[in-house]
């Protein structure tokens, strides 16, 4: 069957099959989150899958210019997750500042893993910090933190939440400091009307199916504005070779043959000057990206509606729980709605457990102190401060859903079931 005919018959079979269906209150499950996509996105990955390209082509350029343009970043680089996009960013920052071992960056103790994990696997120090009221990194204990040892900071917009970009990049230029923003819950999030991940050296995303868009059910990027962080990025993600050539691209540079191994002629493209990984995703996976970029605006809106709407319904339960501070500059675009119990009579555990009986998906917000985890145990840290809010975090908040698949009839329900358990 041609491309065409298999086209035709694939929008065919596809009508009703992503229709959404409808919502049947105590029956119909509602997770904190799950990607929304169409015929269009399939459409979109079979017509890669039937030209031949596998690998990433051409589709990821593009989705990577796509995708750079919409954050306010000159350079992104596709990548297999939100969580490679972590590690390979902290390689480009630690090859382009000369970091070494025994360097140091400040982090927030409460964070998702593998914002931190790229911290202790390259041979740094973390630094962990807590967060403030809007559970983002606390620029108090940032300026606390500051020794000769420190050379960055690696953080989250928590939640899709922006943290305070102003005063953070102040500290980060009267101290000599990279920063680094994981912005794998909040891309197109905005501080001072400025994209987050457009502030410091490098920033991350994750296309993971629970976030803003997803590219088959997985992928990440690195985005930033420096170009030598790119080329160390690029190389360290497609095996640490030395050449750049785009791909499907040969012999960009003119002299593919002209280079030597121990005095030996030798194919650029087999000469390899990091010790680099494999983590590139599919083209497939980056036609689907195409699709989704042309709905985020939409899914944004979407996500904002919810949580206002959320917001709103549950003004009138201030006596049990309080809301993260979004910061007077930021314009959040909040990844889940984080509740946190003020009420000392209600217990997170039984509360958890009624909302996922009432078929109400829930979290707790990530590692809570990833200090008190088993895989951080035996680490080479520091601490500074109390972590109080960390601490109040970790035993009293949880998040729910407020993204896009989400409806009115499905926030009226969980609006519906809190007052049920409060009463």
């Amino acid at each position: 069957m041609d491309r065409k005919n298999l086209i035709s018959k694939i929008e065919r079979l596809t009508p009703g099959l992503f229709k959404k269906k409808e919502f049947v209150p105590g029956e119909t499950f509602i997770p904190t989150g799950w990607a929304v996509y169409d015929e269009r996105e399939l459409n979109a990955m079979i017509s890669s899958v039937v030209r031949g390209q596998l690998g990433l082509g051409q589709q990821g350029k593009k989705f990577e210019r796509i995708f750079a343009n919409y954050n306010e970043c000159q350079e992104c680089i596709l990548v297999n997750s939100g969580s490679s996009a972590n590690l390979l960013a902290m390689e480009g920052l630690k090859e382009r500042f000369g970091l070494k071992k025994g360097d140091a960056v400040i982090t927030p103790a409460c964070a998702f893993p593998t914002s931190v994990n790229p911290i202790i696997q390259l041979g740094l120090i973390p630094y962990f910090v807590d967060v403030d009221k809007s559970y983002n990194i606390s620029t108090k204990d940032i300026r606390d933190a500051i020794d000769d040892k420190v050379k960055g900071l690696a953080f989250a917009h928590t939640l899709g939440n922006p943290a305070r970009m102003e005063e953070i990049m102040e500290i980060a230029e009267e101290n000599n400091l990279f920063v680094m923003e994981d912005c794998c819950d909040g891309y197109g999030a905005k501080y001072q009307n400025k994209k987050c991940g457009s502030f410091g050296n490098v920033a991350t995303a994750s296309f993971y199916p629970a976030h803003h868009i997803t590219l088959a059910g997985e992928g990440g990027a690195v985005l930033t504005n420096d170009k030598d962080i790119i080329c160390i990025v690029r190389s360290f993600r497609d095996w640490g070779k030395d050449c750049h050539c785009d791909p499907g691209q040969d012999n960009a540079c003119g002299e593919r043959f002209s280079f030597r191994i121990d005095g030996v002629p030798y194919d650029h493209k087999y000469i390899f000057s990091r010790i680099g990984y494999n983590l590139k995703p599919t083209e497939m996976q980056a036609a689907m990206g195409i699709e989704q970029m042309k709905k985020i605006e939409e899914f944004n809106e979407k996500r904002i509606f919810n949580y206002n709407l959320l917001r709103q319904n549950f003004s009138k339960l201030e006596d049990y729980f309080s809301f993260p501070k979004i910061n007077e500059s930021a314009e959040p675009i909040f990844f889940g709605f984080p509740i946190m119990i003020k009420d000392k009579k209600i217990k997170r555990e039984d509360l958890t457990e009624y909302l996922n009986k009432n078929k109400i998906g829930t979290r707790y917000l990530f590692g809570g102190n990833l200090l008190h985890q088993k895989a951080y145990a035996d680490i080479e840290h520091k601490v500074i401060g109390d972590l109080r809010n960390t601490k109040n975090i970790e035993k009293n908040l949880i998040w729910i859903g407020c993204h896009q698949g989400m409806g009115e009839r499905e926030i009226d329900y969980i609006d519906k079931k809190f007052s049920d358990y409060l009463n």
